[in-house]
């Protein structure tokens, strides 16, 4: 039983039905249609598609491949990463809208005759039997109801029910910034694709989706109460110093309702798990934006636990010691990104104080090492720390013929 219908829910749902065991998937939405959620799939997540036979499917969604990623900081222009110096087939980043990616996954699981996905169920407490979880409780269109299982994820995000309902609270870090999320539509003759604009001004993200930009805005940490008393024209304001070109499509924010905030967190779960349960990936450990590497964690985790588990699932356990095994696997990784994280903050930090970015002395170190930076950062952000590849499926598992796909 999985509680949360992301990218870790997903996946991991759609290995253990590819695995020819029962899976109950609960999402509490009525569809996965939420803007400004991460839709960036990198490299290692298209090697993982590919090992379930999905990539070409995946890739003729609506989405935007990437070769290589740009910043422009302190108004120089730097190629940070190459994904060319990586191995094919899949040397690209993808960016694809996190609701296209979810339904695709959703309808690849249904499929399986022993896959279900339940919409508008919320998972909203635990099955407790002799200190050990037996499944979940959970509310849904026709009210109260429960899943038993041998197994119950938790992959219900950041503010995991399910994780505190286990008694597991994670470690927060101190982060000092906030993102605001917003919408813009392409200027007719925009730059080439830039991931982010940096200076003392501030930091904007331009992530590219055809038409528009799903834009960000780095703030300081509890900001935006004195931002939106200031007003919408000191936010454009704040957006055209870091990105002049916007300067002609920044007048479409007429409403506060058009600006998300994203209250930045890291946490890490010390023990990600108990008998019977297991936190996957926000539940166990909240990322931060920087990277973009929070889907392709989740999954990372969710492929951990199916490759660890699903042999003892199928004879109806859950060992405590393959649990604790899956969290050493991923912990590693975890912490690593993190802490880079961290670090990054504090520099991303001085674009919201008006200090200036990068020393002078940056630019031309950077250019003089861009070489061997962007084969480093390439492999760092597009493979990363201890990527996870798919076991072969059990020869029980069977797909349904296209004409018996449903979706429970």
């Amino acid at each position: 039983m999985i509680a949360g219908g992301g990218p870790a829910g997903m996946v991991l749902g759609y290995l253990l039905a590819r695995a020819g065991l029962k899976v109950a998937v609960l999402e509490k939405h009525g569809d996965f249609f939420r803007d400004f959620r991460g839709d960036t799939v990198h490299p290692s997540t298209v090697t993982l598609l590919g090992e379930l036979g999905l990539r070409e499917k995946f890739l003729q969604l609506p989405l935007t491949r990437l070769s290589t990623m740009d910043a422009v900081v302190d108004g120089k222009r730097f190629t940070l990463v190459d994904f060319h110096s990586l191995r094919g087939p899949d040397n690209f980043l993808v960016l694809a809208p996190q609701w296209d990616f979810l339904n695709f996954l959703a309808g690849e699981a249904a499929a399986f005759p022993t896959f279900e996905l339940h919409m508008e169920t919320e998972a909203t407490g635990l099955i407790m039997e002799q200190d050990q979880v037996r499944g979940v409780r959970a509310t849904g269109p026709d009210g109260g109801r429960e899943f038993r299982a041998t197994l119950t994820v938790a992959a219900d995000g950041r503010a995991s029910v399910l994780r505190a309902a286990a008694g597991l609270v994670p470690d927060e870090y101190g982060v000092p910034i906030d993102v605001l999320w917003f919408g813009l539509p392409k200027p007719p003759d925009p730059p080439p694709v830039t991931l982010a604009y940096v200076s003392s001004r501030g930091m904007v993200l331009t992530i590219d989706r055809g038409d528009r930009y799903q834009s960000g805005m780095v703030i300081e940490k509890g900001g935006f109460d004195g931002l939106e008393k200031a007003g919408l024209g000191a936010l454009r304001d704040r957006i055209t110093y870091a990105a002049p070109f916007l300067k002609t499509v920044v007048g479409t924010l007429q409403d506060w309702d058009q600006v998300k905030l994203l209250s930045v967190r890291i946490n890490r779960l010390r023990r990600w798990h108990r008998p019977g349960f297991i936190a996957i990936g926000d539940a166990a450990h909240a990322m931060s934006p920087m990277f973009g590497v929070g889907v392709n964690f989740a999954i990372q985790d969710a492929v951990a636990l199916a490759n660890a588990i699903a042999a003892d699932l199928a004879v109806g356990t859950a060992p405590p010691e393959k649990l604790a095994a899956v969290q050493r696997r991923r912990e590693m990784p975890v912490k690593i990104m993190q802490r880079l994280q961290r670090g990054g903050h504090r520099v991303l930090a001085r674009a919201t104080s008006g200090s200036r970015v990068a020393p002078r002395w940056l630019p031309p170190v950077l250019r003089l090492a861009s070489p061997v930076l962007r084969r480093v950062t390439a492999r760092f952000v597009g493979v990363g720390i201890r990527p996870e590849h798919v076991k072969p499926a059990a020869p029980k598992a069977r797909r349904r013929r296209p004409n018996q796909r449903s979706l429970t």
